[in-house]
């Protein structure tokens, strides 16, 4: 499948000298040292309008970084995974409302930590597909706390990359969970979960499942859970220490094919790959002839399903809320940064972050694999490329 067509950024309400400013400070903090290199797209309207590559693709090399550059995703690979539940959900093998022991037993009889910190109790109600999809099943991250569900995630090694999704959700079932189902957002293992929901209702490995129905059909030939040896001179590195800290960077080893395809995090690809997914989103689930999604699921898709619900504000500011699959924005002001109501969107532990602002047809995706600097370079790029918006 070809790329997305371009156009001049005037051609599609851009000022091209606010987006030269964009790159100017990126090409500036390459140059201090901050971070190695950067790919950045900029799409308004269905056409590519700013697609540069700054910087150098790995700091041990001399070459440049490309526009074709490949790098690791991490939780961006959370809303693909999501696309794949809610194409499941269309053919009629899954419900929102399924209790997700339904699909997976293991998982309906976990019990959940009390509040007082003595010992758990039964769940008032099963964890659902719908909670899974927001991050509302009470499951968390290793690393999002020191309590004692987090220790318990640590001690049982979660996170290992030498198991199966299988082996994950045996392991995930076996633990505490964090919060009753359903009464607070926690950014989790939810989304490994579904992961392993589509190997069980599909009868395919989730890499199988995502290149056959995702992947490949949308044209995004360098998206995938590891990177083929002819993509490997194509792979972004991190600086070895974080120039800021100079803590040791380390990673996700994604040469060889892995034996843990996480649904969270485990993914690679490029900007172009990805600003085609997110174009088949702006588009309502279709991407010129293909079409993955019906328009009324994409629109619940990209809802608020929190209202009340509270959850961290690290990840969730003031004003947003969680869809299914990604956060997205609720109203025009409470937020430190530009944006419009209904605009969704979400990042990579390692700096790659990416949006979709319907009100305005945008779409932009930015790479790096600076997992310390990720937070300022999200709120830089909200900042400068909603300044370039002319008309």
């Amino acid at each position: 499948m070809n790329a997305l067509p371009t156009a001049t950024p005037e051609e599609v309400g851009l000022s091209s000298a606010r987006l030269a400013a964009l790159g100017a400070v990126l090409d500036q903090r390459i140059a201090a040292g901050h971070v190695p290199g950067a790919v950045c797209l900029v799409a308004r309207h269905g056409r590519v309008a700013w697609h540069r590559a700054f910087g150098r693709r790995d700091p041990a090399a001399a070459d440049p970084m490309r526009a074709d550059t490949i790098f690791r995703i991490y939780s961006m690979t959370k809303p693909i995974v999501s696309v794949g539940v809610m194409m499941l959900m269309e053919e009629g093998r899954l419900l929102l409302d399924d209790p997700i022991g339904r699909h997976i037993p293991a998982l309906g009889t976990v019990l959940v930590a009390r509040a007082d910190g003595g010992g758990t109790e039964p769940p008032v109600r099963p964890i659902t597909v719908q909670d899974l999809l927001r991050h509302t099943s009470g499951l968390t991250y290793e690393f999002r706390g020191d309590g004692p569900v987090h220790k318990a995630y640590v001690e049982a090694r979660t996170a290992r990359l030498r198991q199966t999704n299988a082996d994950q959700v045996a392991t995930l079932a076996g633990l505490p969970l964090l919060h009753q189902p359903g009464t607070r957002w926690e950014y989790s293992r939810s989304t490994d979960v579904l992961g392993r929901l589509i190997e069980v209702v599909s009868g395919q490995t989730l890499g199988a499942f995502v290149a056959e129905r995702i992947t490949g059909p949308l044209g995004m030939a360098d998206t995938a859970f590891h990177v083929p040896p002819a993509g490997h001179a194509r792979l972004a590195e991190s600086f070895p220490k974080d120039p800021e800290t100079g803590a040791e960077v380390a990673l996700l080893a994604v040469r060889e094919p892995p034996m843990f395809e996480s649904g969270g995090g485990g993914m690679v690809g490029t900007a172009a790959d990805y600003a085609r997914f997110a174009q088949m989103l702006l588009n309502g689930g279709r991407l010129r002839e293909t079409r993955l999604l019906g328009r009324k699921t994409v629109e619940l898709m990209t809802a608020d399903h929190l209202g009340s619900v509270p959850g961290p504000p690290d990840l969730l500011p003031p004003g947003h809320g969680f869809g299914l699959g990604f956060a997205m924005r609720r109203d025009r002001g409470m937020a430190p940064t530009p944006g419009s109501p209904g605009m969704y969107f979400w990042h990579g532990m390692a700096g790659t972050t990416f949006w979709v602002d319907p009100a305005e047809g945008l779409v932009v995706v930015f790479m790096i694999q600076a997992p310390g600097q990720r937070a300022g370079y999200r709120a830089l790029l909200r900042d400068m490329v909603y300044a370039a918006i002319a008309d």
